[in-house]
């Protein structure tokens, strides 16, 4: 298989395995969005890490595959395309992606899905496409803008270049970087204390970010509220705020 879902202890690992470059053809782009869908279901899956290996993350489409397309095939095609994506930005569970080496076009747009994103202190990201006479189309144009601002999103996309690690960083689109070597080790770390944190309170967290992001302040905080009052009704509500009251801020165990 092009892509696995690992599960261990809360954590689901997505890992992209299509050597040599984890070039996303279309196998791949259905597989993602199987397994981003059984991630979303399973209980037993609380964090998501998307890695692609130690060397790279992945390196974009599959160019001779899409050579080989006409304005018709990719008319067919390009829903599905962003679909299994947007199943990917939609796991309602906090989504770390782990870069490392290239995350270009297609594999840059797959980071941009995660919640947070950890880098490589080597890693290359872009969206190339524009060198290919093509944009985006997995929601570059879209994701990119949101998350580090229309201005830098259409210099990368305008110019096609590849940025490193330390410029990602300074503009927002990678979160943290570290030494290649412990780039999984800290996404990991990063989705399993999530795993251990109250599942529908962070559910509910991701998605009132999410819509409010992409609606006016009045229908987001609508959002917020009914997801604040309903988490009155929750199980982790009691829990928490009851070890707070009794222990301290901080000690409540929610598995």
């Amino acid at each position: 298989m092009t892509v696995n879902l690992e599960v261990a202890e809360g954590v689901g690992i997505l890992r992209l395995d299509r050597p040599p470059m984890n070039a996303l053809d279309v196998a791949t782009q259905d597989r993602l969005k199987e397994l981003a869908e059984e991630a979303t279901r399973r209980e037993d899956v609380r964090a998501v890490v998307i890695y692609g290996g130690e060397r790279v993350f992945a390196a974009g489409a599959d160019i001779k595959e899409m050579q080989a397309m006409d304005h018709t095939a990719m008319v067919l095609r390009a829903r599905a395309l962003q679909d299994s994506f947007t199943a990917v930005a939609r796991i309602p569970k906090p989504v770390v992606a782990a870069i490392t080496g290239y995350a270009l076009g297609g594999g840059c747009e797959l980071a941009l899905c995660a919640d947070y994103r950890i880098a490589a202190d080597n890693a290359k990201l872009g969206q190339p496409e524009i060198l290919l006479g093509l944009i985006p189309g997995a929601g570059g144009t879209q994701r990119l803008p949101r998350l580090v601002g229309p201005s830098k999103a259409k210099d990368l996309i305008f110019t096609g270049r590849q940025v490193k690690a330390d410029e990602a960083l300074a503009i927002g689109l990678v979160d943290r970087v570290v030494p290649a070597a412990e780039v999984y080790e800290q996404a990991h770390a990063w989705a399993a204390r999530l795993a251990q944190g109250p599942a529908i309170a962070l559910r509910a967290a991701k998605e009132a970010v999410d819509t409010g992001l992409e609606t006016d302040i009045d229908t987001g905080l609508a959002v917020e509220r009914n997801w604040f009052a309903g988490l009155f009704a929750t199980e982790d509500r009691e829990r928490g705020m009851r070890s707070f009251v009794e222990e301290g801020p901080g000690k409540a165990k929610f598995l």
